[in-house]
């Protein structure tokens, strides 16, 4: 049971960075209709910002100085550039923030070095937040922070104890996801910026007509969707690894979780990610082959079967590209995505 939950914890807190990078763009798609494909470098420049911050001021002052100043980069990047290319269509667009992605990762290099640095959580997220406690005979018991050793250890060797740390850094990532959520609907949904953002993207020469500068209206934006991937960046970064790869290794998948999720669906990005953090976590969790997988369901293979590389292929090694399968399977039976309103 401790094993189910831990990893149900593990997946949904990886779900939940996913949704933290998703939302900036899912945000900037549904009110500019761009695809930013320099988002997960903003992402990089949020973890590498807030190693350098955190270093000099400590770790909560970054949390909050490095997502705005990359979202200050991010939005000059749309008055500068961006906007000078928006009236030509979709594909300059692509081919700018492409091309930015490169810029930023050779910068990345060039300032901070090719290798990981060494961005350390504060000491309160150092530890565990809880450890789940199974034993044999009390059964599963919860303790929060680090359990005592004595806890750990049984008495008696007829008895078994296995103590389950959950670190507090996967916690905090989650909380701070959550915390996105909340603040971003109530943004979108209670306040007048909010109401002028949405009216912007489907009626822009009313809202002009209002007395509202819509270019502005649409840097802001893009800036707020930059400063949340640089948020995700800080929480990330500290959380597993800050090098110049981590923008590669999230890249593709936060376009899997925009498009499950539904094009311009906040809503579908947050669900999207989830589900993908958790079938990838336990996907590498139960490391099952095809061939041990058919003995457990009582299906019998032949021994000519039981030698074919396929049968033996296990389920972690095929745990990177289940999302991508997803989203196969998701644009074959519904385009739209989970919550999406627009086809393709």
């Amino acid at each position: 049971m401790e094993f189910f939950i831990i990893s149900m914890l593990n997946g949904m807190s990886y779900g939940l960075l996913l949704f933290m990078l998703s939302s900036g763009l899912t945000l900037i798609f549904s009110m500019m209709g761009v695809l930013n494909f320099a988002h997960a470098s903003f992402y990089m420049l949020g973890a590498y910002f807030g190693y350098t911050v955190s270093k000099a001021i400590g770790f909560w002052p970054a949390l909050v100085v490095a997502p705005v100043v990359v979202g200050l980069l991010g939005a000059l990047f749309e008055r500068l550039c961006l906007r000078k290319v928006h009236k030509y269509g979709h594909v300059p667009e692509l081919l700018i923030t492409f091309g930015l992605s490169y810029v930023i990762l050779e910068l990345v290099q060039l300032v901070w070095g090719r290798l990981a640095v060494d961005f350390k959580p504060p000491e309160v997220l150092q530890g565990p937040a809880f450890t789940l406690i199974k034993h044999s005979v009390d059964g599963l018991g919860l303790v929060w922070g680090s359990a005592p050793e004595q806890m750990c250890r049984a008495a008696d060797e007829a008895v078994r104890v296995v103590c389950t740390p959950f670190p507090a850094t996967r916690a905090f990532m989650m909380l701070a996801a959550v915390v996105m959520l909340v603040s971003l609907w109530l943004l979108l949904t209670r306040t007048r910026v909010g109401l002028v953002i949405q009216a912007a993207l489907t009626h822009p020469d009313t809202v002009e007509t209002l007395g509202h500068n819509v270019p502005a209206v649409f840097m802001l934006v893009f800036g707020a969707g930059s400063a949340l991937a640089g948020l995700a960046g800080v929480v990330g970064g500290s959380t597993y690894l800050t090098e110049p790869a981590m923008a590669a290794t999230v890249g593709s998948i936060i376009f899997v979780v925009v498009v499950v999720g539904g094009m311009g669906s906040l809503a579908g990005a947050f669900l999207a990610s989830l589900l993908i953090g958790v079938v990838q976590t336990f996907a590498v969790a139960f490391d099952w082959s095809v061939g041990s997988l058919a003995a457990q369901l009582g299906i019998g293979l032949s021994p000519a079967a039981q030698d074919n590389s396929l049968v033996k292929l296990t389920v972690s090694q095929v745990a990177p590209i289940l999302p991508y399968l997803l989203l196969v399977l998701m644009l074959i039976f519904r385009p739209k995505g989970l919550l999406g309103s627009r086809e393709g």
